[in-house]
């Protein structure tokens, strides 16, 4: 099994970080290592917005019905998801979901297409492998002046 981590962007970050990938990738590697940082904490909260646990139900629910098997617990909710002979484990966080799938390619076929409807600029980091990346390509990309804007220090 693979682990993926997927998180929900502001459209802002999303469009000044876009080809900015590795950073952001690392930004999270780093996060996930040091939580008790404040300024790496801070900067989290800042480019990420929660994940709308109802309106993630609602779109599962919708698209598989009596397939996917729901349990609520304290902080987090899980999703179990069957569907064509594979399996999802999807962990809703605060502001990051959590799957196991056999493969990103499972995830590619029943997975990403219902995240797809609901947000455009969500990002996915491996948590078993080396992995990363957008989870849409993004449209209309307006470039940022050259602020010289940075996403964390290594201070």
């Amino acid at each position: 099994m693979v682990i993926y981590s997927v998180y929900w962007l502001k459209e802002e970050v999303a469009r000044n970080y876009f080809h900015k990938s590795e950073l952001l990738f690392r930004f999270f590697k780093e996060y996930e290592n040091n939580q008790h940082r404040s300024y790496l904490k801070k900067q989290y909260h800042y480019i990420t917005s929660e994940f709308p646990k109802e309106k993630i139900h609602f779109y599962v629910r919708k698209q598989f019905g009596m397939k996917s098997n729901l349990t609520k617990e304290r902080e987090d909710s899980r999703i179990d998801i069957f569907a064509n002979n594979k399996y999802i484990s999807l962990h809703i966080g605060e502001k990051r979901l959590k799957f196991h799938s056999e493969s990103l390619q499972d995830a590619e076929e029943i997975l990403f297409p219902l995240l797809r409807q609901m947000h455009p600029y969500l990002f996915v980091v491996g948590n078993t492998y080396e992995n990363y990346g957008w989870i849409s390509p993004m449209k209309n990309i307006s470039y940022p002046s050259k602020s010289k804007e940075v996403l964390y220090s290594c201070d």
